[in-house]
């Protein structure tokens, strides 16, 4: 997970309990699989015996991180800011131990760096430390000097670095990790300490992943992948590690897995031939991590129900939200509740009230050649009718036209 690291660092890391830490700036009210790299590089940290801190960026987070962008980010407003930072604060107790143990993580915010201290005060304090053309030779701000770059988002780099300074004497902290886009960043920090205090601090960062495909890693075909799951549900989340490319699976389990190095290499030569296995493995895992082991179950559920062939007495076992996630993922109709409560004939279902089939002649071959199943009961006669008593839950029917054809019927008032 290391890319790079400034001199003497595992030296340092070697001899005692160091205390480090990752920043998080409040960009949106959830965090992504992108950020769960940093995540791990601290839950790691802390399992070898180290502290580590979250930093909030309460403070940077209302300037605007230039590295990685080829324009200016737009500026939330100060309400969205706090909103988010509250939000994201909620995830990292799910991960991180900040309960016992002397190397206890621990939650800090940047704005209590700055609230107390004017513009004037910054300058001087701050703004003298480092030179432009020092500041100016940081890639961040060389890939943006073109294009055109804003001193609100020049500054960040002062801000990121007076951030390590602060840590460092209240916390004597010695190291921030980061994302190699942060490199900049972050030795900037090293210099403050040097020039400012006379020691020496430390920096370390990861490669930003990628995809075998060259995409960023993190992303899928309906946008980022979300910890959340309001935004990226529980079976989306398994999904993506099951549908990965399998040059990935060997660099996503060495970032993602608690287990230790001697069960990666075991499970990855007992699965050498199928590497579906390891992506199982490795779905299931971060899915009862990230989720829960409930999560698990129903994503696990879904995704049989839709690729795999289950019976009615596993159908009827789905909760509500499995079928859901069961409705956006096959075509599905919504019909009044009323139709179905006074009884609907099923050949008038499927041709007349949702588009399941072209016509009620087709209808009728289809039931005919027994291609009908209705929540997994065929349907052998073209005059039978569905009442209330076949809905799941009330609400849901799963039709079947044929092994492949899966449709959801949902009532509404």
């Amino acid at each position: 997970m290391l890319q790079d690291t400034t001199p003497g660092v595992e030296e340092v890391l070697n001899q005692e309990m160091v205390t480090g830490y990752i920043g998080f700036d409040p960009t949106a009210p959830a965090l992504t699989i992108g950020n769960y790299v940093q995540i791990m590089l601290l839950k790691l940290f802390q399992l070898s015996g180290h502290k580590p801190i979250v930093l909030m960026g309460g403070a940077t987070g209302r300037i605007g991180d230039p590295s990685g962008k080829d324009k200016e980010r737009e500026l939330k407003s100060l309400d969205v800011l706090d909103y988010n930072l509250s939000q994201q604060a909620k995830y990292f107790s799910k991960f991180l131990e900040f309960e016992s143990g002397e190397n206890r993580a621990e939650i800090v915010n940047n704005k209590d760096f700055y609230e107390k201290m004017n513009v004037l005060d910054f300058l001087r304090t701050v703004g003298k430390t480092l030179t432009v053309n020092y500041m100016m030779s940081k890639e961040s701000v060389k890939k943006r000097v073109e294009t055109g770059i804003s001193f609100t988002e020049f500054s960040y780099q002062l801000l990121q670095a007076y951030d390590f300074q602060c840590l460092f004497q209240q916390k004597n902290c010695l190291v921030q990790m980061g994302g190699s886009d942060q490199w900049g960043n972050i030795t900037s920090g090293t210099e403050f300490i040097r020039r400012n205090l006379g020691d020496k601090a430390y920096a370390v960062t990861t490669p930003l992943l990628t995809k075998a495909d060259g995409n960023k890693f993190g992303k899928s075909e309906k946008g980022n992948l979300w910890l959340d799951p309001e935004l990226t549900s529980p079976y989306e989340f398994y999904q993506f590690w099951i549908r990965c490319n399998d040059e990935d699976v060997p660099k996503f389990i060495r970032y993602f897995t608690l287990k230790s190095r001697e069960e990666v290499e075991a499970l990855e030569k007992e699965h050498a031939d199928n590497p579906q296995a390891l992506k199982e493995a490795l779905a299931e895992e971060l899915t009862i991590r990230v989720h829960s082991k409930e999560a698990l179950a129903a994503a696990k559920n879904v995704s049989d129900l839709l690729f795999r062939k289950i019976d009615k007495e596993r159908l009827i076992t789905l909760d509500k939200a499995s079928l859901e996630i069961v409705r956006k993922e096959i075509p599905s109709f919504d019909i009044p509740a009323a139709l179905i409560k006074n009884g609907v004939n099923i050949v008038d279902l499927l041709a007349e009230h949702t588009a399941i089939l072209n016509s009620k002649g087709e209808a009728r071959r289809a039931i005919q050649g027994n291609a009908i199943s209705v929540n997994k009961e065929k349907i052998a006669d073209h005059e039978y009718l569905l009442s209330n008593t076949h809905l799941l839950h009330g609400q849901y029917l799963l039709v079947e036209n044929g092994k492949k054809n899966k449709f959801l019927v949902h009532t509404t008032e």
